[in-house]
């Protein structure tokens, strides 16, 4: 029996070397007119560019979908963007190199990896596809793929030979970056395929057949059902209970929507009794990647607010008191907790 037809269980383990490849999960918005780049909507994936290579543009979830699917990531240009020498644009998703040794990078019996997704765009053409060493070495692996009719899902397939030479660090770093390409510049093209370029050549991210998605004023773009999973044959996109995808996804990154803190007593209790501070631990959803960076929506009503937040299962959250104030006191907006990479 295929293992496409089997059940996962203990046995298998997880097949998706990717968090949230069908874009179930996006707890930062729901759409972003013009965010810049970097972290825009959908959890997990990263809307890079190099020297403004993405312009303007809207990131948002959308119910346009192949059969088998809820979402997807649209992005959406807003004019023309050249794509000169020095300039480029694509999505991508770092993954900590603890999840990778059983790849055996660095020695003869590297795994190699095939990575399935599903696209659709207005804009027909060739686009780039690459896996990258993270930042520890600077190394890439390139393909193309061709999306043959406008507006039109289609489902893409690529495998990459692994990589014999150069190891994987077993930490929670960004030892590995798989990426989609928009647009390149000749500053970003290869004409090598399907082998480890050298810490020489960082830049590489397509070819020079690469449409430059960018270009086109209006131009859209969406993708969902992205797997990257060790061999040579791609198996049915690995679906996972919305619970477990969000679980994933807040180990890099959740939101807290208005805090509330509650003082008991008199200004007595504390040390100062004219304006201690409160203290009050707040445990993560699940253990985070890192220890990460804690950013309030606003401060305390009359108050300040600080956050002791260097820990990877708990922060401190700290807030001040004038004197006489008692009861509850409450943040408003969202604070975000990020462990992200990248």
């Amino acid at each position: 029996m295929p293992l496409s037809k089997i059940q996962l269980s203990s046995s298998t383990g997880r097949r998706n070397l990717l968090d949230n490849g069908d874009m179930q999960i996006f707890q930062r918005a729901t759409s972003a007119t013009n965010p810049g780049g970097g972290y825009d909507t959908v959890d997990r994936w990263r809307s890079s560019q190099n020297s403004g290579g993405l312009g303007n543009y809207n990131a948002e979830k959308s119910t346009d979908t192949p059969v088998g699917f809820g979402s997807s990531y649209k992005l959406t240009k807003s004019g023309a963007t050249t794509q000169s020498s020095g300039i480029s644009a694509y999505i991508e998703q770092y993954i900590e190199g603890q999840n990778l040794q059983h790849l055996e990078y660095g020695n003869a019996n590297a795994k190699k990896l095939t990575a399935s997704f599903h696209v659709k765009s207005s804009v027909t053409g060739t686009y780039g596809c690459f896996l990258g060493d993270g930042a520890s070495n600077g190394k890439k692996n390139v393909q193309t793929f061709t999306i043959s009719s406008a507006n039109t899902w289609e489902k893409k397939v690529l495998t990459f030979n692994g990589d014999t030479a150069t190891g994987l660090d077993n930490d929670n770093t960004a030892q590995f970056v798989f990426g989609i390409v928009l647009g390149a510049g000749s500053d970003y093209q290869t004409s090598t395929t399907n082998s480890w370029l050298s810490a020489a050549s960082p830049s590489a991210l397509s070819t020079s057949s690469q449409t430059q998605w960018p270009q086109t004023d209006g131009a859209t773009f969406f993708m969902t059902g992205c797997q990257l999973e060790v061999g040579e044959t791609t198996t049915e996109f690995e679906h996972l209970p919305f619970s477990e995808q969000l679980n994933r996804c807040q180990r890099h990154y959740y939101q807290l929507v208005s805090a509330s803190a509650r003082r008991f007593g008199i200004d007595g209790l504390y040390s100062n009794g004219t304006g201690a501070g409160l203290n009050i631990m707040f445990t993560h959803p699940v253990p985070m990647r890192a220890g990460p960076t804690v950013t309030p929506g606003s401060s305390m009503t009359g108050n300040t607010v600080s956050f002791s937040n260097d820990e990877t299962h708990i922060y401190m959250y700290t807030a001040g008191h004038s004197s006489g104030r008692v009861g509850v006191e409450t943040t408003s907006g969202t604070t975000t907790v990020s462990a992200e990479m990248g």
